[in-house]
């Protein structure tokens, strides 16, 4: 009897139907080994030495792994393929006391019979670089974790925390926030106009290009801490030259000064890497990227996709010819790729621990096959998966465009307008992949002849403003942090489940991401006093380090006291300097009890004004916001012994609590009411609330006599065609909010 020990028990169960008895597959349940969480556990003097310990939560497992192993001939570690599946196979060969070079690991890219039984011919050994790669983050994020957290213990308020990537990641969040403060509208106008031709009264739209050979939009580059950002604006700067325009043109002949048509072929992205599945998933289903990977995870276990974390967007033959195969069935032969198309990665991390993209194990497994087997959510991830490896061995879509610009000669100047129009001439992956920014929509012109005169039907000015650049969704993020080198695919999920913990961040009605108050303070003060902590350039060339670690280029320990000692000898001097009275700040009024400044402060529950000579001095008085809470709600009666409602907080926020507590108990929650009354029962309004998993999404307030909800907030209007709510999208869009109903695909609500 052979023993296979993998780290997932819905893994085993998996590759336990692929092997004969001669076989046992358990699982460790992950780590069986790790650093204590009650101290460092990291010898800073003695060259970085890690000391594991077997957690809790992972005894009875260990108990179970050395029971298991007294019984067999042979012990096989089959963890995942990257660092930390390798770490994990590490920890259990040492807790089984099996050395280094004894050790039989092997790996594999998907769960399935031909993938396992191919592992098992060829085994390997424990790969050391991988090991030391893993420990080396590990150690570092714990140093950073463990030394500077305190630091914001002593200076902000307790419980809060600072990481390596995590700080950099929040940064990015803050300083885009901070530009959107300082940003400064410009206003202008563009000019368009509706027109038709002779003996026709179809009317179609131009819109105002030049005027006396100059382009009217110029290009106005702001730098930002994040990338650069682009916003365009006019030169038609007041609503009065936008008049004046017009007026000329309206006395001016329209003619048809020049025609292009052309076919353009617009290629499929390539298949999935763990960022890309991330950012899709976000944007077209909603998820996070923590649930994004979760439930990619449990697909990837049910032996129906390929391992999850990969920067890579290669393919084997195998798949592709097997993907060929059911396009041709499905959709005919035209849509075919003649040859395997093949893709490169452009990406500014150089790991590629996984040899293939994210893909369906079984390309002939279609979504519709697996509907009866997979969860909502997994039937999604898995659609978005097929539909995009799919779509990556399909023909070229075919895009017929047409560029129409007239020319209106009037008593001042020479105006050209411009129209485009195009359509899908033939669909080629567009056929499977249409659900995406990748969409075309047919926008057709009329036909129409060099020389040829139309009739103005309407000229008229649209006012319009410079934007301030926008708020990062969790997409966005991701794939800033990709470009940026900052961590790795596989770190983005719970760094920014770790800011949502934190409570360092939140989400706004349209699902983008803004500071809270602590957030921004914590990424202030590490910015002033830990740049380096912080810096892009610096977080980028030390995840570069680590590749050169797992390559085996270089040695963990090094890497760690180069960064490690430096640090330190920092952290230890800004102890010493920096006063929690320095970063505390003033209301602008005195205590009345002893005159000295009166200070905002963050505590357990939020933030509350406190005397800054504390703790000789003890005042304390509520925000401002929290006044104003207790104004609203002034009068209000406890509904079970009559008593005064007063505002209080907790550790989810602002609450109403009876005044005769202990007594009475009785609590009520504040909700954020949207001033819309739910169309549902018709008896209360619709208000905001967050789901267990911290997620915001809107329901009635009469909850649970009525369970409608919404994940989107509405607008207040109703669907033309179906009557229900509109709710805001994204990119500043709005959509209906009936799945059923044919207005929640048009972009156009």
């Amino acid at each position: 009897m052979k023993l296979i020990i993998v780290e997932s028990p819905t893994k085993a169960k998996t590759i336990e139907r692929f092997l004969g008895k001669d076989y046992k597959v358990i699982s460790s349940f992950g780590h069986v080994r790790d650093l204590p969480k009650s101290k460092m556990g990291i010898d800073t003097e003695n060259n970085f030495e890690p000391k594991y310990i077997t957690p809790v939560k992972a005894r009875p497992h260990v108990k179970q792994l050395q029971e298991a192993a007294k019984r067999v001939s042979e012990i096989i570690l089959a963890s995942d393929e990257d660092r930390e599946g390798e770490a994990i196979a590490w920890h259990i060969a040492h807790t089984l006391k099996i050395s280094v070079q004894n050790a039989k690991r092997i790996v594999f890219h998907e769960i399935t019979k031909k993938a396992i039984e191919e592992a098992l011919k060829n085994p390997r050994m424990l790969d050391i670089n991988l090991v030391n790669a893993q420990q080396a983050r590990r150690i570092l994020d714990r140093l950073v974790g463990y030394e500077l957290s305190p630091f914001l213990w002593k200076t902000v308020r307790r419980g809060l925390s600072a990481g390596r990537v995590q700080s950099v990641a929040l940064r990015l969040i803050v300083e885009r926030e901070k530009e959107r403060l300082s940003f400064q509208k410009k206003s202008f106008f563009e000019i368009e106009a509706d027109i038709r031709k002779k003996n026709s009264e179809d009317i179609f739209r131009v819109q105002l290009t030049q005027i006396d050979g100059k382009k009217i939009a110029t290009i106005e580059p702001i730098t930002l801490f994040a990338g650069t950002y682009k916003n365009t604006f006019s030169s038609i700067l007041s609503e009065s030259d936008a008049e004046k325009i017009i007026s000329d043109m309206h006395s001016s002949k329209l003619i048809v000064e020049k025609i292009e048509s052309k076919d353009t072929r617009r290629t499929p992205p390539p298949p999935f890497t763990t960022s890309t599945l991330q950012q899709a998933a976000i944007n077209q289903t909603g998820f996070s990227a923590k649930q994004t990977m979760r439930t990619a995870q449990k697909l990837y276990e049910k032996g129906l996709i390929t391992y999850m974390r990969t920067d890579s967007v290669n393919l084997s033959l195998e798949s592709i010819v097997s993907a060929k195969k059911i396009i041709e069935k499905l959709y005919g032969a035209e849509y075919a790729f003649p040859s395997p198309r093949i893709f490169k990665k452009n990406s500014a991390s150089r790991a590629q621990e996984a040899h293939e993209a994210i893909r369906p194990t079984q390309p002939s497994r279609t979504p519709e096959s697996l509907q009866s087997t997979l969860d909502s959510a997994e039937q999604k991830l898995y659609e978005l998966i097929w539909n995009r490896m799919i779509a990556s061995q399909m023909t070229d879509a075919v895009i017929k465009s047409t560029s129409v610009h007239l020319q209106a000669s009037g008593s001042k100047n020479l105006y050209i307008l411009s129209a485009h129009g195009s359509t899908i001439a033939f669909q080629g992956f567009l056929k499977v992949y249409k659900k995406t920014s990748f969409s075309i929509t047919d926008t057709i012109l009329p036909d129409l002849a060099i020389g040829e005169e139309m009739l103005w039907k309407q000229i008229f000015p649209i006012a319009k403003e410079t934007s301030a650049p926008p708020r990062y969704t969790e997409a966005s993020l991701v794939k800033t942090l990709e470009e940026r080198g900052i961590g790795r695919p596989s770190t983005y999920a719970p760094t920014i489940s770790t800011l949502f913990d934190r409570s360092y961040i939140d989400r706004d009605e349209s699902k983008r991401l803004f500071p809270m108050e602590v957030g921004s303070l914590v990424s202030n003060l590490l910015s002033e006093h830990f740049h380096t902590i912080v810096d892009i350039g610096f977080t980028a060339n030390m995840e570069d380090s680590l590749d050169e670690i797992a390559a085996g280029n270089k040695d963990w320990q090094p890497v760690i006291k180069d960064f490690y000692d430096p640090f330190h000898a920092l952290l230890e001097n800004k102890k010493k300097q920096v006063k929690k009275e320095d970063v505390l700040e003033k209301v602008g009024k005195n205590c009345p009890e002893c005159q000295k400044d009166l200070v905002l402060r963050y505590g357990r529950f939020g933030k509350f004004i406190s005397c800054s000579g504390f703790p000789d001095c003890r005042y304390t008085e509520k925000t401002g916001e929290e006044k104003q809470l207790e104004k609203e709600f002034l009068g209000e009666k406890c509904e079970k012994c009559g008593g005064n409602m007063t505002v209080k907080r907790g550790k989810f926020g602002s609450f109403l609590g009876c005044s005769a507590y202990p007594e009475c108990k009785n609590i009520k929650k504040i909700q954020k009411s949207t001033g819309i009354q739910c169309p549902k029962c018709s008896s209360g309004d619709i208000v905001e609330r967050k789901s267990k998993g911290g997620r915001i999404f809107y329901g009635c307030e009469t909850y649970p006599k009525c369970d409608f909800s919404l994940w989107s907030k509405p607008t207040g209007e109703k669907c033309t065609l179906c009557e229900s709510l509109i709710v805001y999208g994204a990119k500043d869009t709005t959509r209906c909010s009936n799945k059923e109903c044919v207005a929640k695909k048009s972009s156009s609500l």
